[in-house]
């Protein structure tokens, strides 16, 4: 018995340890990008010599806030656009039953089998020559909500997928309109997998930069920015810059992990 309890023990400081420097490589990046955005010596000087300069330009060049705000925006308006289709097209696939189920899943998931940069250069064609609209906030808006609706779509349908569509049927019996049902009964419920998707699209359009980059022409974004800086070299506001986006990520990750734990939003609606 004590063999094996001695067994157990190292095998567990082993997936500890695993654990460990599993964390220290993902998150080691992130923690040194902050790490040297507060320091005036990028090159790891000890003992280090902390500093606010590198916000403080940051703040200062007008060409970030412009890219905040479009970066913002386009993230918003994808967020929208895609949460909206995915949701109507995943109810609209599990509540009525169809032959044709299988190969539309397969149609609205088809985007994460594209690569960003060809989903980029088509829908820069299209928008240019069918459209007429090239260079716009608009198209980088069309195109990236053409990758974040297949995000939105497995979101909404890994939750929607255990939901209980009988209780639609039975407000419909009661004398419910299809509208007042959608209302009262349907959105309270997948609230939260709507919530989700529309967090998904929104950072992954505005953190995008092979989409936007070709739709938008000289319209600046957070990401074509700092991807346009870099080929002058790594300057510390790009360190600033990247410790303020991660810091946005990560707390609405820790606001959303907040609302699951005081209950207000509960993920996995099993028709209970």
């Amino acid at each position: 018995m004590a063999a094996i309890n001695s067994k157990d023990i190292v095998l567990r400081a082993i997936q500890v340890l695993l654990l460990v420097a599993l964390y220290i490589f993902l998150y080691f990046p992130i923690l040194f990008i902050t790490y040297v955005s507060f320091v005036d010596n990028i090159i790891w000087p000890f003992p280090p010599e902390w500093t606010l300069k590198w916000y403080a330009r940051l703040l200062s060049m007008s060409d970030f806030h412009v890219g905040l705000k479009n970066s913002v925006y386009i993230g918003l308006c994808t967020a929208v656009l895609s949460t909206l289709f995915a949701t109507s097209a995943v109810i609209g696939l599990l509540k009525y039953r169809t032959r044709w189920r299988g190969p539309m899943i397969l149609l609205y998931i088809s985007p994460l089998f594209v690569p960003g940069l060809l989903i980029g250069i088509s829908t820069l064609m299209f928008n240019a020559n069918v459209l007429g609209m090239s260079g716009k906030l608009a198209s980088a808006i069309v195109a990236n909500t053409t990758e974040a609706i297949a995000f939105s779509f497995l979101v909404i349908l890994a939750q929607l997928v255990r939901y209980d569509w009988r209780m639609d049927e039975a407000a419909m019996v009661f004398g419910a309109r299809p509208a007042q049902v959608f209302r009262e009964v349907t959105l309270p419920t997948i609230w939260p997998a709507i919530l989700g998707a529309f967090l998904v699209s929104f950072i992954l359009a505005f953190n995008n930069l092979e989409i936007s980059f070709y739709n938008l022409g000289a319209i600046p974004t957070l990401p074509t920015i700092a991807w346009g800086t870099l080929r002058h070299g790594i300057k510390p506001e790009l360190f600033a810059l990247a410790s303020v986006i991660n810091l946005l990520v990560f707390s609405i990750i820790a606001g959303l992990f907040f609302l699951i734990q005081t209950g207000l939003v509960r993920f996995g609606y099993r028709g209970e």
